[in-house]
């Protein structure tokens, strides 16, 4: 490695900046942690204790939607979540707000979600990840997204796709075969196309070589958006994803355990078709404010 600390792949898959104490392969690891789990996202101290005892792996802390801009978290809702549940414990930060960052950091968060749903601080410019201890969260919609955030520092991966609430999956479908269909065409590459691919996706060529190799993103990938059901859940899990996210309106219901436990089941038991069975009954009166309406498919269709 060079002495001024360029980020750099190795063959054992660990990318490490020399400046740090904590190099990449520990944030990878801590990311590992989470497959196979549902991370869900929660806005109060009631939804991160339902979402802890219904078996989520991780919470992640967001503001109340609401009109205008969206910044990240207050730090004493971050504190009083943290002391009050066992699981980790997320949060999110506008895109390229490196401060937000630091001050999560600083609060003790677990993962950082440099999250593109909120409002963007700086449009040109993603933060150095790898400037902190704390593993990063990225969203993507294709391949070359994916590993220029990997690049810049990212341990997950969150391939996203509706962000409006309104429980329609069709866009995170679309993102993740997208990932997944690119990610084929690259494996079935000789290495002098692998040359031209990595620059067709604009993405660093020894992180698309380590893609090729491995057959799959060199950090996990979870799916999120448009996930309110178990058969959503066992759906992204089955076409390759390491887990998923699900957004705060699952709690906006009679019975948010039930709907919650069931999508933990599925995400676990994604290929038991008795077990989904068992999870997707009796939600259909807990989904009724999830259903889209005409008004609101035409609504997501102008969009």
């Amino acid at each position: 490695m060079d002495e001024d600390g360029a980020v750099t792949v190795y063959n054992s898959n660990a990318i490490t900046d020399a400046k740090k104490k904590n190099p990449f392969s520990i944030k990878i690891g801590l990311a590992q942690m989470l497959r196979g789990g549902a991370i869900l996202q929660v806005t109060n101290l009631r939804a991160a204790k339902i979402a802890e005892e219904a078996g989520a792996c991780a919470v992640i802390v967001a503001e109340p939607t609401r009109q205008g801009i969206r910044r990240m978290p207050d730090p004493s809702l971050i504190k009083e979540i943290k002391r009050a549940v066992s699981i980790p414990v997320m949060a999110q930060s506008r895109v390229g707000h490196f401060v937000e960052a630091q001050i999560l950091e600083t609060v003790g968060v677990d993962y950082i979600d440099e999250s593109e749903i909120l409002a963007t601080a700086d449009e040109d410019n993603f933060i150095n990840k790898h400037n902190f201890r704390c593993p990063f969260i990225c969203g993507c919609q294709n391949l070359g997204e994916a590993l220029r955030r990997v690049r810049e520092g990212a341990a997950m991966i969150r391939i996203q796709g509706e962000i409006l609430g309104h429980g329609n999956i069709a866009e995170t479908v679309k993102n993740v075969r997208n990932v997944m269909k690119e990610i084929r065409v690259l494996n079935n590459m000789d290495e002098d196309e692998v040359f031209a691919f990595a620059k067709k996706i604009a993405a660093p060529y020894d992180l698309v070589a380590q893609t090729k190799q491995m057959g799959r993103l060199p950090v996990v990938q979870f799916a999120a958006g448009g996930i309110v059901t178990p058969a959503d859940a066992a759906l992204m899990m089955q076409l390759g994803c390491d887990g998923i996210f699900v957004g705060h309106e699952v709690f906006d219901c009679a019975d948010p355990h039930k709907r919650v436990r069931a999508i933990v089941q599925a995400v676990r038991h994604y290929n038991d078709p008795h077990v989904l069975v068992e999870t997707s009954c009796g939600l259909e009166d807990a989904m009724r404010e999830l259903n889209l309406s005409e008004d609101r498919i035409q609504q997501f269709g102008v969009d």
